[in-house]
């Protein structure tokens, strides 16, 4: 029976040890996600496709973390009609991938607004066809590349060529 014993011990033990990984798909608070820089990205499709752009595991765990499982027909392609580029013009400096994106790429968006509010971390804000406020990204340590990808993928075609 001691034998029976040990592989009690060594499946509960086993068990143990996988709890924080059960613990680590729980979803987190939405002030948690917020603190993350989450706010907003509700689909987990969305972390996917950030998977496909940022190689850090731990980013795209705690994505996973704070999104909302979406089906592939509807859900997962949903898109805006405009964004607003919020960040603090004193903590541009910080930023020089969202200073070459406001310099160089922003005017390929016609729907893309820059906002500057004093001591707000870079944020995009997602609108809907009347203007109003959807969603909120934060956008700290985005690379250029990633700010242009998503937005090519979340804001609707405008139907006149800008020129």
């Amino acid at each position: 029976m001691g034998g029976l014993n040990w592989v009690v011990a060594v499946v509960l033990l086993g068990s143990l040890f996988q709890l924080p990984i059960v613990r680590a798909k729980e979803q987190l608070s939405s002030r948690e996600c917020e603190d993350l820089g989450f706010t907003g990205l509700a689909l987990c499709s969305d972390c996917h496709a950030l998977a496909e752009y940022v190689k850090n595991q731990e980013l795209v765990s705690d994505c996973l973390k704070c999104c909302n499982e979406d089906s592939d027909d509807s859900m997962s392609k949903v898109t805006y009609s405009g964004a607003v580029l919020e960040v603090c013009m004193r903590k541009l400096v910080f930023y020089p991938e969202i200073v070459g994106f406001i310099e160089e790429d922003k005017d390929q968006f016609g729907s893309v607004k820059v906002q500057y509010s004093f001591n707000s971390p870079p944020k995009l804000i997602l609108l809907d066809d009347e203007g109003q406020h959807k969603e909120t990204i934060r956008i700290d340590n985005w690379k250029r590349e990633h700010i242009l990808q998503f937005l090519r993928e979340k804001l609707k075609p405008k139907s006149e060529s800008a020129s």
